[in-house]
């Protein structure tokens, strides 16, 4: 590999011999280095190939100034959800859960604590992402000996739910209410009491979270197969008729309207949580 920028002493921007650009880290990889040198090989510790040109140069300059092993923890985050918890990530969470963590970690040393106001609904809704958090709390007070209240667990769990789905985190700050909302609408329409600890329940929220996923991708399925719909209604009115409320609330929400083939998903989704779990 070929210098193409050093960053910083422990950052550079270097070309395969493909010409691919590649962001590499190592401790004083970039000390005394100048354009058009060699990489010295031994000297790498971590290798990013981003794809996205947009996103290599925001991760290089959000790298300008950064301490080497807040990112490093960020890296090893990421590698945790990945290699561990199997989950595809959009690469913009390279430089989105970066950026937090510097952040989170400049305001708790301003003595700066925001709270949550999702914290609950995230729990609930996104318990892995949530427990992805908690590891990163941990790490980083391993590694810096720096304690994050549990606040900024919530924070990092939306990042990865965002890089998961692929939308704006602008979006995914919706998600955890939009659940609740459509939660609520089942139950008082309903007249049932969701039990989460249920395998039903699991199914349920996993549709919902896929749905919601479609929605904001714009990859909802189109109208179909008619008859069954009709099929649907006619044997489910009361699961169909809280499928299309639930389909009115994500027009109201999200400006997108459910296809009868979503409305008719959903109600068979409704109907398996309902069968069992009346007041």
């Amino acid at each position: 590999m070929i210098i193409e920028k050093v960053i910083n002493n422990n950052i550079i921007s270097a070309y395969e011999k493909s010409g691919a650009e590649v962001i590499v880290m190592g401790r004083g990889i970039g000390f005394k280095k100048k354009q058009g040198e060699v990489v010295p090989a031994d000297q790498i510790s971590k290798i990013f190939r981003i794809k996205s040109r947009t996103l290599t140069e925001q991760f290089k300059e959000l790298l300008a100034n950064m301490p080497l092993e807040r990112v490093r923890i960020s890296d090893e985050i990421i590698s945790h959800a990945k290699d561990h918890l199997k989950l595809k990530l959009n690469q913009s969470i390279y430089v989105t859960l970066t950026d937090h963590i510097n952040f989170a970690i400049e305001r708790v040393s301003q003595g700066i604590e925001p709270q949550n106001a999702l914290l609950w609904e995230i729990k609930r809704f996104y318990p892995q992402e949530f427990q992805l958090g908690i590891y990163a709390l941990e790490l980083i007070h391993d590694r810096l000996g720096i304690l994050l209240p549990e606040d900024e667990a919530g924070f990092i769990a939306l990042h990865f739910v965002n890089a998961e789905y692929g939308t704006d985190i602008r979006d995914a700050v919706k998600f955890p209410d939009q659940m609740q909302a459509i939660v609520d609408i089942v139950e008082r329409d309903l007249g049932i009491l969701l039990d989460e600890s249920s395998l039903h329940y699991e199914r349920f929220m996993t549709h919902i979270k896929f749905l919601i996923q479609r929605i904001y991708r714009k990859e909802l399925l189109s109208s179909e197969d008619r008859e069954l719909s009709l099929m649907m209604q006619r044997k489910y009115p009361r699961e169909y008729e809280c499928s299309v409320k639930v389909a009115e609330y994500i027009m109201q929400a999200t400006g997108s309207r459910l296809s009868e083939e979503e409305i008719m998903y959903l109600s068979v989704h409704i109907r398996r949580v309902s069968t069992i779990e009346k007041l």
